[in-house]
């Protein structure tokens, strides 16, 4: 690959990135007026509308394209490895062996019915794989992470986010108007909460219509879900190498873009993302670093999601989202219901 300036890449990348922090910065004033609608979602519609406003359209497609695509893939990476700050192996063992198995049990069913209906409606293997990681764990920091270990093109985690991110949004409208007909107390819907949606900040923006109570527990429980990013991740990167080497052994793979090399169990920033679940763990960050890391974090996050969405053409969409959609509509109601049970069983 030939040698880039620190001048031509600024040039090449700096129409994107500037645009990606200036529509944060527009989510976080929309956030602030409207508490209720969580920046990133606000970042991913903001992201929306300029790939298919005429008037941008062609801005996101040209120019700002590179950096837009830089922050979908490196902004957002850099924002996993700080959401480990919020991690804190205290209260994630604070929650009781009972509640662990049951979040992993969630965990683990949505993951494989969502593949499996996915697989059903013929959508792609890495698609499905896609959409089963953001749904059943974290939302886009998922797909990001499981993308990484997996080769799979930027391009195609643009589908799955998308639909992560609506679906999570979806939940933060009708989770609190389920709650007094579902007769849960504020712990259960916050662990319900929890245990069920996608994103950080649709989990707060969810469980916060029932009090603080109901949010304590949410994102602790969240994290939970968080925390099993890591050993999912490794999963699939440990089935990804052993399908190159047997690959390999049988004369395949040799042309297929890797040059020999073995994909990586893990990719270093979700090492990086369980290093900073340790420093947190350890108590070495003092509060106001854990705070202005939070605040980078969303910085990144929002960024990186914004260059995901104006990648979405709404035309393409319909014509080619259909069974994506059906997908992912199927997998919210998969662990919405498994989410309610173990919210039963946790809190009585």
């Amino acid at each position: 690959m030939p040698f880039k300036s620190p001048a031509s890449q600024l040039s090449r990348l700096g129409p994107g990135l500037v645009l990606c922090f200036a529509a944060t910065g527009l989510a976080f004033t929309i956030h602030a007026v409207l508490p209720a609608v969580p920046a990133m979602t606000l970042a991913v519609a903001l992201g929306l509308l300029s790939a298919n406003i005429p008037g941008t359209s062609v801005l996101t497609a040209g120019r700002a394209r590179p950096g837009l695509d830089f922050a979908g893939k490196h902004l957002m990476r850099a924002g996993i490895v700080l959401l480990g700050l919020k991690v804190s192996i205290q209260d994630v063992l604070g929650l009781g062996w009972l509640s662990l198995v049951l979040i992993a049990g969630v965990v683990l069913v949505s993951f494989v019915g969502t593949y499996g209906l996915a697989r059903l409606l013929r959508l792609p293997g890495e698609t499905a794989l896609l959409i089963a990681t953001g749904f059943s764990i974290c939302g886009a920091s998922a797909i990001g992470a499981m993308a990484a270990v997996r080769r799979i093109r930027h391009q195609d985690t643009v589908l799955p986010v998308a639909l992560v991110t609506l679906c999570g949004t979806l939940a933060i409208g009708v989770l609190p108007l389920l709650m007094h007909p579902l007769n849960l107390n504020p712990e259960q819907f916050g662990a319900w909460t929890g245990a069920s949606v996608h994103d950080v900040g649709q989990v707060v923006a969810t469980a916060q219509t029932a009090g603080t109570a109901a949010l304590a527990i949410a994102v602790v429980v969240k994290l939970t879900r968080v925390v099993l990013l890591a050993p999912v991740v490794a999963a699939a990167g440990l089935h990804q190498r052993v399908d190159h080497v047997r690959k390999r052994a049988n004369g395949a793979g040799q042309d297929d873009g890797t040059d020999g090399k073995f994909p990586p169990i893990v990719p270093l920033f979700v090492l990086g993302f369980l290093a900073m679940v340790a420093v947190r763990s350890v108590g070495w960050a003092p509060p106001a670093v854990l705070e202005g890391a939070a605040l980078v974090q969303d910085i990144l996050l929002a960024s990186a999601l914004f260059g995901l969405g104006s990648a979405v053409r709404v035309r393409t969409l319909i014509h080619t989202g259909g069974r994506a959609v059906m997908v992912a509509l199927g997998s919210w109601l998969l662990i919405a219901s498994l989410g309610l049970v173990a919210a039963w069983i946790m809190i009585r």
